[in-house]
Order: C-alpha cells, then structure tokens, then sequence
C-alpha cells in the first residue's frame, strides 16, 4: 500500500470521457490536493454520504490551502461524470475514472472482496482519503474494512489539513 512520504504512481486516468486522459502525477503536481478513493459512484454509501461530504466542506478546505479535490473510482469516465453531475460537482471536485483499476493496483488499494465483486462486476478501490502536496502522499486514511465511513469523509479531511 502507498505510504506517507511516497510519490503517487505515474498513471493515467480519465475525466469526462475515454478521450481526456490525465496522468494523475501531472494533475496533483505543485497542488496542495486531496484524493478520495470510493468503491463506485452511485454505490449506496459513496452517493448518499461521501461525495455530499465533500460539497458540504468544500469552502473549509478552499480555506485550508486545499488546490484540487478529486474523486476516484474502477469506473469508467461516462459514469464518473454522470455521477458529478447528479450532485452539480460544478468544478468544485473533479471526478476521476480508473477503469481498469490501475492506477488502484499501482496504490495497492484493491478491494478484493467476493461479495462486492459479485455484485459490482469486478474488483474496485478501497474507500481512503490522501492528502497530496506535490503529488506526495501527506496524509492517509484508508478504511479498516475498505468501505466504511469511519475515516475518509469530508468532515474529518478538514481536520488532518
């Protein structure tokens, strides 16, 4: 698993749709940044309770030096931008499709659950909140189980900056 102090893996991910790929290195360099990693966008806990966190705080962490918030999922970019939409993201919080799961094997941040992959299709992200300066891993909080909401909402981002 990535750790604090290390570099984020140079990997390609895509926004808005297959075309717009964006090496995920280059988007967090010189930013002060969070990622957040959720199993699936429209996921019943990751459309209810997470992305709505993040809206919620938005202006706190603006306040603290915070560049880029941005969203991950092993989804592909149709659906990370349908699920932006839904919630009005409006350019507050990128959204971010890893749609082989790549860039989340290169973080080790797999969720290899048999149950979740029964009904999601196949393996997706842990759930976790990294705090990036640089495209330096500053801050980790990765879910004990790999989907609650213990650690990684937006109410505790505001309080590790």
């Amino acid at each position: 698993m990535t750790q604090v102090g290390e570099k984020l893996p140079s990997v390609d991910v895509h926004e808005g749709d297959p075309h717009c790929v964006i090496n995920i290195v280059e988007l967090f360099k010189g930013k002060k940044g969070i990622l957040i990693g959720v199993p699936g966008a429209f996921t019943p806990a990751c459309n209810n309770n997470h992305l709505p966190s993040y809206l919620e705080n938005y202006e706190e962490l603006k306040k603290k030096g915070i560049d880029i918030i941005a969203f991950i999922a092993v989804n592909d970019a149709f659906v990370m931008k349908a699920w932006g939409d839904h919630h009005k993201v409006d350019g507050k919080i990128r959204m971010l499709a890893d749609p082989t799961g790549s860039f989340t094997r290169a973080i080790d941040l797999e969720l290899d659950k048999e149950q979740l992959i029964a009904a999601l299709g196949n393996k997706r992200c842990k759930r976790f909140l990294m705090v990036l300066e640089d495209g330096v891993v500053v801050k980790l909080q990765v879910e004990p189980d790999g989907t609650g909401l213990s650690c990684s909402l937006g109410q505790h981002a505001k309080h590790i900056i």
